[in-house]
């Protein structure tokens, strides 16, 4: 009688399972069918979750194997949104136009605005009587959606505007702060004997993966293969060790998950490993996370449950208070309807809620109704936030940043090409240690005058701050210090002119290697001479005033994967190389486009700044 029962537990633990596989493949076909696309997809798999599980048809119930691979699915979800950071957007930010506050100080300013409400309506409840962990409440209503901000970000093409960078600092911040915040709340307050102090130890052992696997890792792209998959190993080898020593230490297992996150993204992957990533996360894990999450939720008894009925409107408008601060810090930048619309969408929260419930059930200060009605307003969240967002958002004035080029040394050479340049896509300034060459060309194109070409005088002045540093002073030993002060300087780009090769002097390998661009008047004549000889043609398109070659680095993820064929501007060009990690692809109709491709191209001159806006805008 006992082996038929577990027989039978057996096989409805196996169905159980395949009525959630069912639903992960369904939900979002049913949701593209339909054509849902205000709802995330997250919230439709909690919400059908709900439906499977004694809230409604009572087809699935918790059991050993799912609650595994829902613990394995928080573990991955975490992970990805560690890689979603980008640290890039804490950088100080170069400005092409008018000063205006950084997106990285809108954020912080923002956030702890944000944690201060939080914190205020949280010891509310506690003085209402109605919750009373006010620390538990503050970190949970202080939560952002990270994932579900990214996609509507994405939808718009924000991410590489500062609206969308300083949303998504706020979501990076509203994941990150609340994760450790609930980490070190659950050391204190849980029944652990270890200290808190021990939860250093996992930040150390993530610099020390990041620094041990940062050379490694480019040796493993080289070797990698098909069947070895040796990206997809590392990331799960960082995800465990960090998952591990979380635990050992008293720390939760998805601030180890998180960090692991972070620590593949500074490993700065290929963009095939990230999309192999994300497919195994959210076509795998992440869904059977959320599915659980809502079968966990029993609606029938949190409906019975009057005062767990009551805390639902209570805690929606906490999450609203919490954030609607950040209007006025939206204010300082952004138009009013941006405003409303960037604050409506940091409401969202949903991510780190659940495992945070889940926590806070462990520790015994949280009720399973009340981390019921917790889960319902974080839902709701998720319903009407995204559709308020696209609703209220207006084009900001500022829609593509300018390519900033400082030219060192103003003459016959680079005041012609500054002017040129100045027309386009490019923010373009000169320096000049030359009184007589400021006088002459002062009133051509946008020189400064400095005393004298000292590292002290060009740092003071900016000149290192550009995007791209032109050294095209006439002394090449003077071009040659002009750069060394430039790779100190991190500049990502420097051209520098340099006229002599001396087989004895090693000063123009010594550049070389170290990543400088140089040109050379005498072989760049000679090139010239050799292509009007060979390809006249070519020569037309270069010189001519309405067609011209250009070359364009895709940073639009919304083309990435789209068969050259099928891009919609491809009748306007003509695509004749495509420059992928260091090698040449020829291009056919049905060549692909990865993210990151450099394509060159011929075209109408006219159309190359609609062209740059779509693909170089960073999604």
């Amino acid at each position: 009688m006992l082996a038929y029962s577990t027989q039978t537990e057996a096989i409805m633990a196996n169905i159980a399972l395949l009525i959630v596989f069912l639903a992960a493949l369904v939900i979002p076909l049913l949701l593209a069918r339909f054509h849902i696309t205000r709802v995330p997809t997250a919230v439709a798999e909690i919400i059908i979750g709900m439906a499977l599980g004694p809230s409604l048809l009572h087809l699935v119930s918790p059991n050993a194997t799912l609650n595994q691979l829902s613990s394995l699915g928080v573990v991955v979800l975490l992970f990805l949104s560690g890689m979603e950071i980008d640290f890039d957007l804490f950088k100080p930010q170069k400005q092409s136009g008018p000063k205006k506050i950084s997106p990285a100080k809108l954020a912080i300013i923002g956030y702890a605005a944000v944690l201060l409400a939080s914190a205020a309506f949280s010891f509310l409840l506690k003085w209402l009587h109605l919750f009373d962990a006010a620390g538990f409440a503050t970190i949970v209503f202080a939560t952002v959606a990270l994932g579900v901000v990214i996609a509507a970000l994405k939808e718009k093409e924000l991410l590489s505007q500062p609206f969308g960078q300083t949303i998504l600092l706020i979501a990076a911040l509203g994941e990150v702060i609340p994760l450790i915040s609930l980490t070190v709340y659950a050391a204190i307050f849980g029944s652990s004997d270890k200290s808190v102090w021990l939860l250093s130890i996992i930040f150390v052992v993530a610099i020390v993966l990041l620094l041990r696997f940062r050379r490694p890792y480019q040796f493993f792209a080289k070797i990698d293969k098909s069947t070895t998959q040796l990206d997809i190993r590392l990331a799960f080898f960082i995800i465990i060790t960090l998952v591990t020593v979380a635990e050992q230490v008293g720390a939760e297992s998805i601030l180890g998950a998180f960090l692991a996150g972070m620590v593949m993204k500074l490993l700065r992957p290929r963009e095939e490993t990230r999309d192999k990533l994300t497919s195994l996360g959210y076509g795998f894990f992440i869904p059977i996370f959320f599915i659980m999450t809502g079968v966990k939720i029993n609606l029938p008894a949190l409906l019975a449950d009057r005062q767990s009925v009551l805390l639902i409107p209570v805690l929606l408008l906490g999450f609203i208070i919490a954030k609607i601060v950040l209007i006025p810090v939206f204010r300082l930048r952004f138009k009013p309807r941006n405003a409303l619309s960037g604050t409506a969408l940091i409401t969202t929260t949903i991510t780190l809620v659940i495992p945070a419930l889940t926590i806070g059930r462990n520790l015994h200060i949280i009720t399973s109704q009340q981390s019921g009605a917790f889960t319902l307003a974080a839902i709701i969240t998720c319903l009407l936030a995204p559709v308020i967002f696209s609703s209220l958002f207006v084009a900001e004035e500022q829609d593509f940043k300018r390519t900033v080029v400082h030219f060192i040394g103003a003459n016959i050479i680079t005041i012609p090409i500054a002017q040129q340049l100045s027309k386009g896509l490019y923010d373009i300034s000169l320096y000049t240690d030359k009184q007589g060459n400021y006088s002459t060309y002062n009133s051509e194109a946008n020189i400064k005058l400095l005393p004298s070409f000292s590292q002290g005088a060009l740092n003071e002045a900016g000149a290192y701050e550009a995007d791209i540093v032109v050294l095209g002073y006439f002394d090449h030993e003077k071009n040659y210090q002009l750069a060394q002060w430039a790779l100190a300087a991190k500049v990502p780009r420097i051209i520098a002119r340099f006229e002599a090769k001396d087989v004895q002097s090693q000063q123009f390998a010594t550049l070389a290697d170290e990543g400088v661009e140089i040109f050379n008047t005498l072989d760049a004549n000679i090139s010239l001479l050799r292509s009007l000889i060979e390809s006249p043609s070519t020569m037309k398109i270069l010189t001519d005033t309405k067609s011209g070659i250009f070359e364009i680095t895709v940073r639009n993820r919304r083309f990435a994967g789209l068969e050259i064929k099928d891009l919609p501007f491809v009748d306007h060009i003509t695509i004749s190389q495509i420059y992928r990690d260091g090698q040449f692809v020829a291009p056919h109709g049905d060549t692909q486009i990865y993210w990151g491709d450099h394509i060159i191209f011929s075209g109408d001159k006219n159309d190359i700044q609609d062209l740059r806006q779509e693909l170089e805008k960073i999604n």
